[in-house]
């Protein structure tokens, strides 16, 4: 056999650390999903909330083009993109996929892309496809760490716009349907036209009561817009980090079947091996027990016979068996 015990061994214990890696991964993976897949459920709420307040703010005012404050209007053919990745592997085609439906998208849109990633990974992605990177941000590791995230992304994208840059905003992200599977969806954020505002408008209020909007509904939209801009990508960042995470978790389970199989194999084989190692050396002191045992039966002549009948193998292996067991009985006498 081409292996050893002894390296069998090795393959037996290198296997078995790397089981424990997988299965630590595979538990810290199963842990973190369930915190990001209740801060989705619970900012379903809240957006429906921001929504209602700003159909009651366009339905009280005609709605109207709206601009960020500033001299400099931005420029209509710029293109800001955010793409949530990750920073660490183990997660399967993730970054792979929602790089691809970024590139994909962006070069269907008229203007040159701008492009924000958040994570190492699908930040290397974009840089392959020659996509123009403004700057990578690191991937929250809780869902407190979002909201600072989140603040960075709004304050560089609004630089950009007063500058004129970024007319258009987009972001892109993988969203987790059931267990492990997921898909890339992107929800374009700016600019707030005319078709956004009227659909806004018709979200039904949901009492009676007629609402009314204070103190003046200027300052009361941009508000609203402001946390309409911050639960958007919070809601993108969070269901991406739960994507993530049901990512890693398959694609830690398969890896834990994996090195099962293989440790199977190595085992079946050590075992196999191994046995094989002690049937020899049974068959080793059974031969030199006999030989001591008839010292006639193994005379010159008849060992002559044998060599000529049988291999030169057993030949020598009969005299190295000798020499194991004189050493171990102490005695002088040749049997050849």
């Amino acid at each position: 056999m081409s292996d050893s015990t002894a390296s069998l061994r090795r393959k037996i214990s290198g296997a078995g650390d790397l089981q424990s890696v997988v299965r630590t991964m595979k538990a810290l993976a199963a842990s973190s999903i369930g915190q990001y897949e209740k801060s989705v459920i619970a900012l379903a709420d809240y957006y429906r909330t921001v929504e209602v307040g700003l159909g009651a703010c366009f339905r009280q005012s005609k709605p109207a083009p709206l601009t960020v404050e500033g001299k400099v209007q931005p420029d209509a053919s710029a293109i800001g993109a955010i793409v949530f990745g990750s920073d660490q592997g183990l997660v399967g085609q993730f970054n792979d996929v929602v790089a691809d439906y970024a590139i994909k998208t962006l070069a269907a849109l008229p203007g040159k892309p701008h492009v924000w990633a958040v994570g190492e990974r699908v930040h290397a992605r974009l840089a392959d496809a020659g996509l123009p990177l403004m700057e990578v941000f690191a991937v929250p590791n809780s869902v407190k760490a979002i909201t600072p995230l989140v603040g960075r992304i709004q304050i560089e994208s609004e630089a950009r716009r007063a500058k004129g840059h970024n007319a258009r905003l987009y972001v892109f992200h993988n969203r987790q349907h059931s267990g492990a599977l997921y898909e890339p969806v992107s929800q374009r954020l700016l600019p707030l036209d005319a078709q956004w505002q009227d659909g806004l408008s018709q979200v039904h209020w949901p009492t009676a009561n007629v609402p009314e909007v204070m103190p003046d509904g200027t300052t009361t939209l941009r508000a609203l817009i402001r946390e309409y801009l911050f639960i958007s990508l919070f809601r993108a960042c969070a269901e991406s980090l739960a994507s993530e995470n049901a990512s890693r978790l398959a694609a830690m389970e398969r890896a834990d079947r994996n090195i099962d199989e293989l440790l199977a194999n190595l085992r079946r084989t050590f075992h196999r091996l191994r046995q094989g190692s002690i049937d020899e050396e049974l068959f080793d002191v059974i031969s030199g027990y006999e030989a001591l045992s008839e010292p006639a039966r193994f005379g010159p002549r008849q060992c002559f016979e044998a060599a000529q009948g049988r291999s030169v193998a057993f030949f020598e292996q009969l005299r190295r068996t000798e020499w194991s067991v004189k050493e171990r009985l102490g005695g002088s006498r040749s049997v050849l």
